[in-house]
């Protein structure tokens, strides 16, 4: 007898269906699986023959073949051993009246019979509902991610046996949403709180505006991670194209946190600088996302940035330029994506306090501490700005700072002005102009024209820096509302685009 159930396996972030198809015919008493499987698929073998004689059921000692088209597609992933499950029984004749037509099966097998979670439900929903699957059967620690997919009848099923069910009688276990338990809590902190630190909160401000790499710099105390955690609170909530791909970057990594991403809150992370180059890149066998891409639209905060190994550093080179990462696993290429806003901090030296007197560092030591950082990556952020201590008369202030309401205002009217103006392109935000397009949308009178020029050369910039100094200006001509890149827009940005080189200056003179 034969049989066919659709179900899906993971390429990336996104999912192609393939059917499970099951032939019982006569011959030497054999289960085999082929289709280009990985070794979990193949491995699913025995879990499928343990759980159906679990059940009861007694497989005929005939040859049994599990093929799952396409063959010449890698499959892997352990969500193949329900649907090869229900497969089999179908073949040596158990659910006659089942419908399978428009239906999709995914599922891990426990090995009595339990239905188990497995990552990528999300793209495998999205896919199966494009091919015009109707019907799904997942595991029900799943169903949470089957909300953001309407148009499908999404049932979920704890064991094999409610399984068998549906597909004979229709019956519908009891569906329970599990609400994940380790959700990210709404953010709280709020600029307003934060005490001084005016022109952090102005460069965080044009950072946040115009998606621009932010690097703070400053003794330990001063409020740098603070700034950074209250980032998430003065971005726009995600729109719902990039909420779908958020959450299935979350759903294929296996993270918990989708019910704050359904939300629309951007993802915020915040890695410890022990990490390895294949958790911030991503990778593995079966290549995983790594951080950069779990930051993807959202902030990627690394603090005591000196304190990453010089490699891991380098990786991220890439994505700031390209927006993606690939990984090269297996003779197999998988992209991911990787826009996000990259904020970095970090301390002047080891001690965090120089030039402080109550810096005990050597001149030696400061200079190898900031030589972790390699020019190139520094030449990445668009903005540097100092976080200096803050004074007891502003701790004692009773006004209120303005609030991060008040400043998400500015920056969504900002990146509205930029919406408008990239209209009909693939650039989204004024970090993205690519140089040929900087005159287009970056134009400047001989004034301006002229500073400009004597800043590049009096300040030696690199063709990066001068590019990335028109890109910020313009980011501060549209919170301001002015159509035009002036002057004082384009002296702000060099302030915030040189105090890095100002500061890299003075601890190359004290490493002498």
């Amino acid at each position: 007898m034969f049989s066919k159930i659709y179900s899906a396996t993971l390429t990336g972030i996104e999912s192609i269906v393939v059917s499970v198809e099951v032939d019982v015919s006569d011959g030497l008493p054999v289960f085999d699986m082929v289709g280009a499987l990985s070794l979990e698929v193949k491995e699913g073998k025995e879990r499928v023959r343990t759980v159906i004689r679990s059940m009861g059921q007694r497989i005929p000692a005939r040859r049994i073949t599990v093929n799952i088209a396409p063959a010449d597609l890698k499959k892997s992933g352990t969500g193949f051993d329900l649907p090869v499950a229900l497969a089999v029984l179908l073949a040596i004749g158990n659910y006659p009246d089942a419908k399978l037509e428009d239906l999709f099966v995914a599922g891990e097998l426990g090995l009595s019979g339990e239905v188990l979670p497995i990552r990528g439900i999300l793209p495998m929903l999205l896919a199966a509902k494009e091919v015009g699957l109707k019907r799904c059967l997942i595991p029900m620690d799943n169903l949470s991610e089957a909300a953001f997919v309407p148009g499908l009848t999404v049932i979920g099923v704890r064991h094999l046996k409610e399984a068998g069910a549906y597909l004979q009688e229709g019956s519908i276990p009891k569906q329970e949403v599990r609400r994940s338990e380790a959700s990210s809590p709404k953010r709280v902190l709020d600029f307003a709180d934060i005490h001084g630190q005016k022109m952090i909160r102005r460069a965080s401000e044009i950072a946040v505006a115009g998606m621009h790499n932010f690097l703070m710099y400053g003794p330990p105390g001063a409020g740098k991670s603070l700034i950074a955690s209250a980032l998430p609170t003065i971005l726009p909530p995600m729109t719902e194209q990039e909420k779908t791909q958020v959450m299935k970057i979350y759903s294929v990594s296996g993270k918990e946190n989708m019910d704050a991403l359904m939300d629309g809150q951007r993802p915020f992370r915040s890695p410890h600088h022990s990490m390895t180059q294949i958790a911030m890149a991503g990778g593995g066998v079966i290549p995983r996302p790594g951080e950069i891409t779990l930051a993807h639209h959202g902030v990627l905060f690394l603090d005591e940035l000196p304190e990453y190994n010089r490699k891991t550093l380098e990786i991220l080179r890439q994505p700031l330029e390209e927006g993606c990462i690939h990984i090269s696993r297996n003779k197999t290429e998988e992209v991911f994506p990787a826009d996000f806003l990259l904020v970095a901090a970090m301390n002047p030296c080891k001690c965090g306090y120089y030039p402080s007197v109550k810096c005990h560092c050597s001149p030696r030591s400061i200079g190898q501490y900031i030589a972790r950082i390699s020019q190139p990556l520094l030449d990445r952020f668009d903005l540097c700005a100092e976080a200096k201590k803050v004074q007891i008369t502003e701790l004692k202030e009773t006004e209120k700072e303005e609030s991060s309401d008040r400043i998400r205002e500015r920056v969504v009217a900002a990146m509205e002005i930029q919406k408008e103006r990239y209209k009909g392109c693939e650039v989204l935000f004024n970090s993205q102009i690519s140089s040929a397009a900087i005159e287009e949308y970056c134009h400047l009178d001989t004034k301006e024209n002229q500073y400009l020029d004597r800043i590049y050369d009096e300040k030696e910039l690199t063709v990066r820096g001068y590019y990335r100094i028109l890109r910020v200006a313009r980011t501060i001509a549209d919170l301001s509302g002015s159509e035009r890149v002036k002057l004082e827009h384009l002296m702000e940005a060099v302030y915030y685009r040189t105090l890095n080189r100002r500061f890299w200056e003075v601890n190359e003179d004290v490493s002498v």
